[in-house]
């Protein structure tokens, strides 16, 4: 049974769910409506002047779904656990997230690269240290509409990226330098174009699509910035087959950072709610990815689907032959279909790679 109360925001404590939705004076989505609290969204509640919140108590828990003796006995048998994840603390979350904010609102203070640094590196810590490999993108996703945080995301996701594709450990690191960096232009777009509430018209498109331009400039000064994380920025926005911007160069010209920058920066785009759109599923956002082959880097594109976990091990889905069925196994190059074991039935769905069960989804 689910119970709405109405406590104090000082009372809020971390794992929490709010059961409103918190918007700013311009009526954009600050914290949805169902978001788990922590400290750092308690602390913005505070710092908003709202005192007190609703929050949800007792929803039930899509994991702990009745599993029948026999199934459990087939998933005991067949569960694989996934591929080793980058795993984001709140604490982390907290620090990069403020880092970030600094350095868009400091582009020009001397300590730019420290600070740049200091936010690459703990990302680079949180995948090096249990040697992730793999992204669960739906507990990776902590972006709202703030530039600051979908960065964030965009640089971790890149990293994971890139380490697929087969690049060492500088590289991996530059990558995530270039993803923090990669909106750092929208820094100098006028506020009533950045925080228009509403779909952009053609003017003011095109003064946002200077942003690359703009974060290309801010970073061409600064000795300690890589070649490759400036190119980085400035191409984000191109496509393969010429028709991106700022230069709408083609394939060739575009730096392989761009191209990594390129896929997660859709990705990231597509799950986040806009005061002009709602946010697409995650897995509509990759099927979306998947479709954009004359626009986006093929083998990039490879390695963003081998790194990224939809439906980690133990996740409950409901397939669309009716059954709900316990995910047991994701496979390399299968984000949308990994093995699957019916709760009632005990009956294995291997979607990736048993031809039987091509006419069956995940819903």
């Amino acid at each position: 049974m689910i119970k709405r109360t109405y406590i104090r925001t000082r009372s809020a404590k971390e794992g929490m769910r709010i059961d409103q939705q918190i918007v700013d004076q311009r009526g954009r989505t600050l914290i949805a409506r169902g978001a788990m609290l922590d400290d750092y969204l308690i602390d913005s509640l505070l710092k908003l002047g709202i005192t007190s919140i609703y929050i949800r108590e007792g929803e039930e828990d899509p994991e702990e779904e009745k599993v029948s003796p026999l199934a459990q006995s087939v998933i005991e048998k067949v569960r694989v656990d996934d591929r080793t994840k980058v795993k984001l603390t709140e604490s982390v979350k907290k620090r990069v997230a403020e880092g970030i904010q600094y350095l868009y609102n400091n582009t020009e203070t001397e300590d730019f690269t420290e600070a740049t640094n200091r936010i690459a590196d703990e990302l680079m810590h949180a995948i090096s240290d249990n040697d992730a490999i793999a992204v669960d993108i739906g507990a990776l996703k902590i972006s709202d509409e703030y530039t600051f945080k979908h960065s964030v995301d965009v640089a971790t996701m890149a990293m994971i990226v890139a380490k697929q594709y087969g690049l060492d450990k500088g590289q991996v690191y530059e990558i995530g330098v270039s993803g923090l960096l990669h909106d750092l232009g929208k820094s100098k777009i006028p506020n009533e174009v950045l925080n228009k509430p509403a779909r952009l018209t053609t003017e003011e498109f095109e003064i946002m699509k200077q942003h690359s331009v703009f974060g290309y400039r801010i970073l061409k000064d600064k000795e300690s910035i890589s070649d490759e994380v400036r190119m980085g920025v400035l191409q984000h926005h191109e496509k393969v087959n010429g028709k991106g911007y700022p230069m709408g160069v083609m394939a060739e010209q575009m730096h392989l950072f761009a191209k990594i920058l390129s896929v997660v920066d859709i990705y990231d785009a597509l799950v986040t709610e806009r005061p002009y759109k709602n946010a697409f599923s995650q897995r509509d956002a990759v099927e979306m990815i998947m479709s954009m082959t004359q626009e986006l880097d093929v083998e990039v594109m490879r390695s963003f689907m081998e790194s990224m976990i939809l439906y980690p091990v133990d996740s409950i889905v409901q397939l669309s032959n009716g059954e709900k069925a316990k995910v047991v196994e994701n496979q390399a190059g299968y984000i949308l279909r990994p093995k699957v074991v019916g709760v009632d039935s005990g009956k294995i769905y291997d979607l990736g790679r048993d031809m039987k069960c091509n006419s069956i989804i995940i819903l």
